[in-house]
């Protein structure tokens, strides 16, 4: 099986899905309360997957396929930038929360909560890390998925130059 940028497109997708349904999996199963951090990187999976569905299904366009390319490339960097911030914040806490005086992506998030509260509701705190799996709390396990979402997304846009 050749790695075309059809199949990078569609792991690309069922990854970002199943980070995203883990990570409403695991709030819901264990009463975790999401942050608005933690709702930021959902946000950037569901924007990651629907980039990897755009690249599936136009993935012989090449204008199309470098669009999704990109934008993968852009969300999972966010992601890999939103992860670190959560994971610096969760191991040197300041006593501040998440943000001072509610930026503009906080109030989007909490916005979000009332449109779709199962998905986006945050009622919890970005400094917490109590929760761990190996030593590594929800927010480090993101800032490695988005490290490999990076990478698929880099392989994407590579594959799609050289074909």
């Amino acid at each position: 099986m050749s790695l075309t940028p059809r199949w990078i497109y569609a792991i690309s997708l069922v990854l970002a899905l199943g980070f995203f349904a883990g990570g409403i999996a695991l709030g819901t199963l264990l009463y975790l309360a999401a942050c608005p951090l933690c709702i930021i990187q959902r946000m950037l999976y569901l924007l990651f997957a629907l980039a990897a569905l755009i690249g599936l299904i136009f993935h012989r366009s090449a204008p199309a396929s470098a669009f999704a390319g990109v934008l993968m490339l852009g969300a999972a960097g966010t992601g890999v930038f939103v992860a670190s911030y959560q994971t610096w914040i969760q191991h040197f806490p300041t006593g501040i929360g998440c943000a001072v005086n509610s930026p503009w992506w906080e109030e989007f998030v909490y916005w979000a909560g009332t449109k779709a509260p199962l998905l986006f509701q945050a009622g919890g705190v970005c400094e917490d890390g109590s929760w761990k799996l190996l030593g590594l709390s929800i927010a480090e396990y993101s800032l490695i998925a988005f490290c490999g979402l990076t990478l698929l997304a880099l392989v994407a846009l590579l594959r799609r130059t050289r074909s």
